[in-house]
């Protein structure tokens, strides 16, 4: 539940905010001083606090001062009915996230609410890099142990304390505004504010607005100054997600903030000078956006100063296993014991090919748990286009067979590379795998110098190194054995020589 401190000496004004923030998933507080507001403070640990700035005793201006040096991510909207140009400037240099006037638009000022309780979790919800995930509670997790991700690791770790401009490459779905959230939370500006805009989300007419603030008047309906992205973010870090579709005459009054610091707000002529820390994020190939003069060339060598590049989840499959365990961990709750998760069920995730990435993982498992009956997970209740594909793919050509079902796996992640053993009655044996079998022994009758085991693990062998272009790893765990195992087995067999791989 969020929590919103009021700081208003009228009681009419205390009154309206308790009738339009009336929700069970808001909890209000009243203070009628700034000296009161700041006592509250410890006491109710507010999201965001909301401060009338003409009152008696300690007024706005003074208690921002001091919210802020007791906690600068916390957001402070500041509201009078006696605004002057000079106030407002005067609020945005001491950090207030914005600044409206009495009376105020409801509609606006809930959306302005909504928008700083959202920037607030922003800045308070913990990214932790998990190598090797571990027990625990925190709220999100850049989760991976394969090599992609270790290299991403490293990037983060290495650029995180300096001002550096980073540039965060990948496909939509692969976290990287978990990424850009791991750096400023491990930087020097961690205790100031993080603001998060998503570029292709805003209407173009609308984007400068939002990241620069507008003057009065500057449009039909900007009927009252509004301070932008970047002076919300002074001091801290503004993170551009999807910058590749930011028209080019943004782009242009983005390259000054990255080169001085300073711009001007839409509709106004005064310079404003911010000090801020840029990550940006993007799904698309800049450099063929630059060739195509779709981008400006000196904004991308200004923007990839460091890039971290996030591989696909399909190029990382090694890691399905933690992150399945993870969100079963992160949906089941603080203390409740996670399903399981059949070993068949595994099998079919490990052999999507993911177009849309962990976050398409992600849904998957937060479905499985809705329509699951029961304490396990089964094939059955993953998407059927998923289970349709994983299908087709392993009945191709060139296709490896699919996982037999077994028993559940309690916890995926932990499971080593040696599939679960097979439940009670069924001896691990499909009616496919039966026929498969048969199939063999006509050919063991047929020619009786055949060795029909030898013969099936070598073919299996070569089409687990066809099917991983020779990655003994992958090849490993497609067939259930470790790597040492398979390293023997291409010996005994010849497969090295013979197909060149390894």
């Amino acid at each position: 539940m969020d929590k919103l401190l009021l700081i208003d000496d009228e009681v009419d004004v205390q009154y309206s905010f308790r009738r339009i923030f009336s929700s069970p998933e808001l909890e209000l507080h009243t203070a009628s001083s700034g000296e009161e507001g700041l006592k509250l403070l410890a006491q109710v640990k507010p999201d965001l606090v909301i401060s009338d700035i003409r009152m008696a005793g300690l007024n706005g201006l003074e208690t921002l001062r001091r919210l802020r040096q007791t906690d600068a991510r916390l957001p402070v909207i500041l509201m009078t009915a006696y605004g002057t140009t000079q106030m407002a400037i005067e609020a945005m240099k001491l950090g207030a996230y914005d600044y409206v006037l009495k009376p105020f638009d409801v509609p606006k000022l809930q959306q302005l609410v909504a928008n700083a309780l959202r920037a607030s979790r922003d800045m308070k919800q913990t990214v932790t890099l998990q190598p090797l995930l571990e027990q625990g509670d925190y709220d999100l997790g850049v989760v991976g142990r394969s090599e992609p991700m270790q290299q991403v690791f490293k990037l983060v770790g290495q650029v995180a304390p300096s001002d550096a401009t980073v540039l965060i490459t990948g496909e939509s779905g692969t976290g990287k505004e978990l990424v850009a959230r791991a750096i400023y939370q491990n930087s020097r500006r961690s205790q100031q504010p993080f603001v998060a805009l998503n570029c292709a989300a805003i209407p173009e007419n609308l984007l400068e607005s939002e990241l620069f603030g507008h003057e009065r008047g500057a449009f039909t309906g900007a009927t009252a100054q509004r301070i932008g992205r970047f002076e919300q973010g002074n001091g801290g870090t503004v993170f551009l997600d999807e910058i590749g579709d930011m028209p080019l005459a943004t782009q242009t009054k983005i390259l000054r903030v990255l080169q001085n610091g300073t711009f001007e707000r839409v509709g106004g002529n005064q310079t404003v000078t911010v000090d801020v820390r840029i990550i940006a994020a993007t799904n698309k190939p800049l450099e063929q956006a630059v060739a195509q003069k779709q981008f400006r060339e000196d904004l991308f060598y200004r923007l990839n100063v460091v890039r971290i590049p996030l591989p696909a989840l399909r190029e990382r499959p090694e890691d399905i296993r933690l992150l399945v365990d993870y969100f079963l961990r992160k949906l089941a709750g603080p203390g409740a014991k996670p399903r399981s998760l059949a070993t068949s069920a595994l099998a079919a995730l490990e052999s999507y090919q993911w177009p849309g990435n962990v976050r398409e993982l992600e849904n998957c498992v937060r479905r499985a748990t809705v329509v699951a009956k029961g304490p396990a997970i089964l094939l059955a209740d993953l998407p059927a286009d998923l289970t349709q594909a994983v299908a087709a793919a392993t009945t191709g050509p060139g296709a490896v067979a699919p996982t037999p079902p077994s028993a559940a796996v309690t916890n995926p992640a932990s499971a080593g590379p040696e599939i679960a053993p097979p439940a009670a009655g069924t001896r691990g044996v499909s009616p496919n795998w039966a026929e498969l079998a048969r199939t063999m022994f006509r050919y063991a009758r047929l020619d009786p110098k055949l060795k029909v085991l030898p013969a099936v693990e070598r073919e299996l062998i070569i089409e687990a190194l066809k099917e991983t272009r020779g990655n003994q790893v992958q090849a490993a765990k497609l067939l259930g054995i470790t790597r040492a195992t398979l390293r023997k087995r291409v010996e005994k067999f010849g497969i090295k020589q013979e197909l060149n791989v390894g």
